[in-house]
């Protein structure tokens, strides 16, 4: 088992940036991709980044490349997501997951453990 504690969310005017992070525990070692997710209300959770544990090429959505950055510390065991030039449209629960496997980074189903989720509302 794989726990997982986002952090770092709350509200922030378009334009401003926050730092989501995520905090793993348990069997850490069986981590080969980590990713965030996001939900906004009425709608599917979405794909937002991805990064294997090992340090490889990140993945974004198309929706956030150029704005957010996924990086991890190993030391740490803790993964994070800069986000800049925020938008409202950026306004939904922020997951992050982690899978065992390697496989389509960008799918729900190859991420086996999720964290709780972490608020994130952007103002116009």
């Amino acid at each position: 088992q794989v726990q997982l504690v986002e952090s770092g969310g709350g509200l922030v005017q378009a334009g401003g940036s926050l730092r989501l992070s995520c905090a793993a525990s348990g069997r850490t070692f069986s981590m080969y991709i980590m990713g965030w997710f996001r939900q906004a209300p009425g709608k599917e959770r979405e794909f937002v980044a991805a990064v294997t544990w090992s340090g490889g090429m990140p993945y974004y959505a198309d929706s956030v490349k150029g704005r957010f950055t996924i990086s991890r510390d190993k030391a740490k065991n803790t993964l994070y997501l800069q986000m800049n030039s925020l938008k409202p449209e950026d306004t939904a629960v922020y997951y992050c997951a982690s899978g065992p496997y390697r496989g389509p980074e960008t799918s729900r189903a190859n991420y086996h453990y999720w964290g709780q989720g972490t608020q994130v509302t952007v103002s116009s």
